[in-house]
């Protein structure tokens, strides 16, 4: 009975956590114009580092150079990804770059369940993306298109550069160091982007604001879920980050979808599903004793 009671809020708190993060995705694209994309991903990043490491206190001493380098390509995972993400986002509507981003974790869950049937899920994904061209390609803007897929690929490192140092470093302490390394990464790029920009500070603020939306209270929120919920329940509710971003960029941006480009959306949602299940039930099966 305690798990159930726990399980609704835990629901609650990741669809919050969902909606917090395209919320502030959706106010990092209306200051695009002003602090430009990779301006945007300096600012997310130094607060986000910032906030982290005022939580975190993480501590320097007993790890080797193995581990530093590991973090180090944590942070470079961490700059590269959101950096491609908000190159993408300014080309692309907001549900349709965060579904072709949801591409990279899903090929990972593929590859991890290793079974023939797995596969099924990948053509399912595939008929999402043919979907998403709507009435045809140019509709969608094809250098966009290549910023997604870098940030699909980069949230398939990002994903094992994560239980990398989660298995070295202790509660938030190897995030907290990536992030810093990463916000270092962005930090002239952000600066070339921005300009005098960032010497206003109402817009400085913003940016403080789309930090803790799309990384502080989704990652305290679902470390929250987590303990609440099976991975694989947790992962099929993070499955419908492309349909809160759908929904995200209609209500905040006006950004109107295609019905081809809903079903594609919808596509990848049901390949998402059903790949993280065909995983956790291959590890189920791992996990049982020979008879």
């Amino acid at each position: 009975m305690r798990g159930s009671r726990g399980a609704a809020p835990a629901v609650l708190f990741v669809v919050v956590g969902l909606s917090c993060q395209e919320i502030g995705a959706s106010l990092a694209v209306l200051l695009f114009p002003e602090v430009g994309p990779l301006g945007m991903v300096m600012l997310r990043l130094v607060f986000s580092a910032a906030l982290l490491l005022a939580i975190a206190r993480p501590t320097f001493r007993g790890y080797g150079r193995g581990d530093w380098l590991a973090v180090a390509g944590f942070g470079l995972v961490l700059a590269t990804m959101n950096g491609l993400f908000y190159l993408a986002l300014e080309r692309l509507p907001l549900g349709i770059t965060v579904t072709i981003e949801v591409l990279g974790p899903l090929v990972l869950s593929i590859v991890a369940s290793r079974r023939a049937s797995a596969w099924l899920w990948a053509l399912l994904a595939l008929a999402g993306v043919v979907a998403l061209a709507g009435g045809g390609w140019d509709r969608l803007d094809p250098i966009g298109v290549l910023f997604a897929l870098g940030a699909a690929a980069s949230w398939a490192f990002y994903i094992l550069a994560s239980a990398r140092v989660g298995r070295t470093f202790p509660r938030l302490d190897g995030l907290a160091w990536a992030m810093l390394i990463g916000a270092a990464i962005a930090l002239p790029f952000g600066i070339l982007d921005a300009g005098s920009a960032l010497l206003r500070w109402d817009l400085v603020a913003l940016g403080a604001a789309v930090a803790v939306l799309s990384s502080t209270i989704p990652y305290a929120l679902e470390l929250i879920a987590l303990r609440r919920l099976p991975a694989a329940a947790f992962a099929i509710l993070m499955s419908l980050a492309p349909a809160t971003a759908a929904l995200a960029g209609f209500l905040l941006l006006g950004q109107e979808l295609s019905p081809w480009e809903l079903v594609g959306i919808g596509l990848v949602i049901a390949a998402s599903i059903g790949a993280v299940r065909a995983s956790a039930r291959a590890a189920r099966e791992a996990a049982e004793p020979l008879p």
